[in-house]
């Protein structure tokens, strides 16, 4: 028998009106607090943001069967997809308002399987350096006891936003 799994989303429209309206920072902390919608990808892969400072954003997901491959274990897709999300944000963290970011690459590092009983993990991003034009950030994926279980880095293009 076949299982299901059902779920929502806001219309992403509205929050990205609102990128570049405030910091980086701010404009994450009403995505977390909840007053601008998360974007889509979160409730397809059912991951949050969890927390957010200057310079540092963390993803969490608890992974379920319906992010396995076909070999019984978490997609590298799904650990791919928290590690930009956290990289991402810890630069978009940093920004002013009226800048916004674009990722450049992703360079993923397996290091461990997830599956089903590994239990809730961590995507944890850090800005290591950050210019005019780019920046880069580095993210981690751990389990509960802080095990890294997968590591990246990316590379953001920094830009002004067209004035509204």
């Amino acid at each position: 028998m076949g299982r299901t799994r059902t779920y929502e989303w806001e219309d992403p429209a509205l929050t990205a009106a609102a990128v570049g309206q405030s910091s980086g920072l701010d404009f994450l902390r009403e995505m977390q607090a909840g007053r601008l919608p998360a974007a889509p990808v979160s409730a397809t892969v059912d991951f949050r943001l969890e927390e957010v400072e200057k310079g540092r954003a963390v993803f969490s997901l608890v992974p379920g069967e319906e992010h396995y491959n076909p070999i019984g274990s978490v997609h590298g897709g799904i650990y791919a997809t928290l590690l930009d999300s956290a990289a991402g944000c810890a630069v978009q963290s940093t920004l002013p308002q009226g800048v916004a970011y674009t990722s450049l690459d992703l360079t993923v590092k397996f290091l461990r399987r997830i599956t089903v009983d590994t239990g809730r993990v961590r995507a944890i991003g850090t800005v290591v350096s950050s210019g005019r034009q780019t920046a880069l950030a580095q993210a981690q994926l751990v389990d509960a006891t802080d095990r890294v279980l997968a590591h990246a880095t990316s590379t953001c293009m920094l830009f002004p936003l067209p004035a509204a």
